[in-house]
């Protein structure tokens, strides 16, 4: 079997893509699990937590620049990366996100603290591996609609 180049590195936002590429398709896919069940239009919170390094160096990295670009339905190989604080900017300026913005236009937008909706836990870690990452989305009355952990 031959491997190509493409397949041990990865094109992403920095300044560390191991802390930004992982993270961002998770958060994506997470997204992108919730249109898929059909709760997409009744999510009303998005909640993520990040474990071991993604936490503990997380803002050095750009971790929860990528989450929140993952949520709105960037890629790694495609995010405008002249874009990215901006956008990470608008989120935290408006207190809103648009779950799959990018991708369906037309998105799902949501209320969204950085500062309560992304938590970085610099001493934790979940079992099975040192690095990662859960997220939950909620609907209006607070019921649990989907709880992912990458």
């Amino acid at each position: 079997m031959a491997i190509s180049v493409f397949d041990l590195f990865s094109i992403g936002i920095g300044p560390s893509s191991s802390h930004t590429v992982g993270p961002m398709r998770a958060a994506r896919m997470f997204a992108a699990r919730l249109k898929g069940d059909g709760v997409l239009a009744e999510t009303t919170t998005v909640h993520a937590e990040l474990y071991g390094s993604l936490g503990a160096t997380g803002h050095g990295h750009g971790t929860p620049k990528a989450v929140l670009l993952g949520l709105e339905g960037n890629e790694p190989h495609t995010v405008d990366v002249l874009q990215a604080e901006h956008e990470v900017e608008r989120i935290k300026s408006t207190g809103r996100l648009r779950l799959l913005g990018v991708e369906i236009g037309d998105a799902q937008e949501i209320p969204f603290s950085f500062d309560d909706d992304l938590v970085l836990h610099r001493r934790k870690t979940l079992p099975y591996h040192a690095n990662g990452m859960t997220l939950w989305a909620y609907d209006a009355s607070g019921a649990e609609l989907l709880t992912k952990t990458y």
